[in-house]
């Protein structure tokens, strides 16, 4: 069993706020590869028709996505503005600690939050 966790969010790009939410973004990638060693992989996708964000990171372990919240929290408010969240989705087994925390995020954001526990399956991610 993979003890992965695997966080994927959708949100609509608010009216004429896409260049703002590009470089906002730019900048939290760049503070998330900074100050956190342990995550996998993060990474900020755009719709074509600039519409729509989806964020996809991979965490080893929940104290890594527990941690990634813990730091996040203060540098969301300003992203609010520029977004609205739809669903947070969380695939592998969370603790009641981290689902407060995603919940948090959509109270400041919008959306929801999905868990999915892992059931079957293996991952090829080299060890550090």
């Amino acid at each position: 069993m993979s003890n992965f966790l695997l966080y994927l969010d959708a949100s609509d790009v608010r009216p004429g706020k896409l260049n703002e939410l590009k470089t906002a973004m730019e900048d939290l990638t760049r503070f998330v590869e900074a100050t956190e060693p342990r995550i996998i992989a993060y990474n900020v996708y755009f719709s074509a028709d600039g519409t729509r964000m989806n964020v996809l990171h991979i965490h080893p372990d929940a104290a890594s996505l527990e941690f990634h919240m813990e730091i996040l929290g203060p540098r969301l408010p300003p992203i609010a503005p520029f977004v609205t969240l739809r669903t947070i989705e969380i695939f592998g087994t969370v603790g009641n600690g981290l689902r407060q925390q995603l919940e948090v995020k959509t109270q400041l954001l919008g959306g929801s939050v999905i868990v999915l526990d892992h059931h079957a399956g293996f991952a090829r991610v080299p060890t550090a």
